[in-house]
C-alpha cells in the first residue's frame, strides 16, 4: 500500500503563498530554471517545465509514485479545476461542504471530511501514494495523524506573511524522522521527513 504524502513548495519563513496570494512566481521558479524539459499535463493543462536534471528526476519519481491527490475545495477553486484536469493527471478528491453541481470526471467530492477523503483517495490510488496538495488539507491529515511522508520544496525566500504550509496543527508538536532525502536543486532544497506516528 503506498503512504500518504503532503507536499508543497516553501518560502524559508514557512509559507505556501504570500500576502493576499502572492509570491507564487518566486515559490515556483524552480519549475522553470533549468535545461530540462519537463512536459506536464494533458490537453488544456500542459504545462512546459523546465528544471534542474536533479529537479526533473525528483519531480518525475514523485508523478509516478502517486496515484491520487487530495486538495482542499479553495484550492480548487482558485485553479478554476487546472481546466479540467489536473496537471499530474492524477484523479483528484476535493474535500468540500458544496461540491459544485458540473465537474469533470477527473474530480470527486468528499464531503465527510479529511479521513473520508483520503480513504477515498487510498481506494482510487491502490498501491501508490496518495498526495496532499493544500497547507489546510495538511494541517488536517496532520492532526488526524494520517501523514506518512512530508515533502518540502524550500524556496530560498522570505515572503514575510501569507498562507503558512502547516499553520497552527492542533496536536503539536508533531515529530519528524529525517530528513531522509535531502536534494539540492537550483533555487530550491528538496527535503523529505517521515512522520513519527505516536
Amino acid at each position: 500500500m503506498g503512504k500518504v504524502v503532503a507536499g508543497a513548495s516553501m518560502s524559508l519563513d514557512g509559507y505556501v503563498a504570500g500576502p493576499d496570494q502572492t509570491g507564487f512566481d518566486l515559490l515556483f521558479d524552480w519549475l522553470t530554471n533549468g535545461d530540462v524539459a519537463m512536459p506536464v499535463g494533458g490537453e488544456g493543462t500542459r504545462l512546459d517545465l523546465k528544471m534542474s536534471e536533479v529537479s526533473a528526476k525528483r519531480f518525475t519519481d514523485m508523478i509516478e509514485a502517486t496515484g491520487a491527490l487530495v486538495v482542499g475545495r479553495f484550492l480548487y477553486d482558485q485553479t478554476d479545476a487546472w481546466g479540467g484536469e489536473h496537471p499530474m493527471q492524477r484523479p483528484v478528491v476535493v474535500l468540500t461542504h458544496n461540491p459544485p453541481e458540473q465537474h469533470s470526471e477527473h474530480f470527486v467530492f468528499a464531503t465527510e471530511g479529511i479521513e473520508a477523503a483520503i480513504a477515498k483517495a487510498k481506494e482510487i490510488a491502490g498501491d501508490k501514494n496518495v498526495g496532499l496538495n493544500s497547507g489546510t488539507i495538511t494541517r488536517q491529515a496532520l492532526e488526524a495523524g494520517l501523514v506518512d511522508e512530508l515533502e518540502v520544496d524550500l524556496v530560498p525566500v522570505i515572503l514575510g506573511g501569507g498562507t503558512p504550509f502547516f499553520g497552527e496543527v492542533a496536536n503539536a508538536p508533531v515529530k519528524l524522522e529525517g530528513p531522509v532525502s535531502v536534494i539540492e536543486g537550483t533555487g530550491v532544497t528538496h527535503l523529505s521527513y517521515l512522520v513519527t506516528k505516536a
